[in-house]
């Protein structure tokens, strides 16, 4: 049975990873308008990674035979200066998900929860690699500056990244 602090502390951190999806598609939003189709997608399979991290947790819940109690989701911003500032705020947003994922597992040690242990560990090496792609992209972004050129190219090969989140793949063609 699951404890009942790590259950509600697991379905606040549902709500947040719902929020981390919300937050990424609005910046997906952003890169389409912006017409950088590469970053878009780039930040779409962000979007659909966070909805897999909350799901995990939801499944996580009901398997330890706990109640999942869904949470009321903030509107993420939608106001963005740049690629840079997209990128900076997804950086900051990962670093502070990282601070909450080792808060849940700081509660499973102090509550003797093995299993949400297990859970948390994989969380805390996904933070690892969150923060480093972020980190990645933002200095990659520093050096590009003002360079249409190089931007364009950062575009291309961001774009190239595996996952779905694509119009293409959603509507049955063939991915990139």
């Amino acid at each position: 049975m699951l404890n009942k602090n790590v259950q509600s502390a697991l379905n606040e951190q549902i709500k947040n990873e719902v929020f981390s999806a919300y937050l990424y598609l609005s910046m997906s939003g952003y890169f389409e308008a912006a017409n950088l189709p590469g970053f878009a997608r780039w930040i779409r399979v962000q979007y659909e990674e966070e909805l897999e991290h909350a799901l995990k947790f939801f499944d996580f819940v009901h398997d330890r035979g706990g109640r999942v109690t869904l949470h009321a989701v903030d509107q993420p911003p939608s106001d963005f200066h740049s690629p840079l500032d997209v990128f900076q705020r997804a950086l900051a947003h990962e670093q502070k998900v990282t601070g909450m994922i080792n808060n849940l597992y700081a509660l499973a040690v102090q509550e003797n929860d093995y299993p949400a242990q297990v859970l948390l560990q994989w969380f805390v090496s996904e933070q690892v690699e969150e923060e480093k792609n972020a980190t990645n992209i933002v200095e990659q972004l520093k050096l590009v500056g003002d360079n249409g050129s190089a931007l364009l190219i950062l575009d291309r090969e961001l774009g190239a990244r595996k996952g779905g989140g694509t119009k293409e793949s959603s509507q049955g063609a063939a991915p990139t």
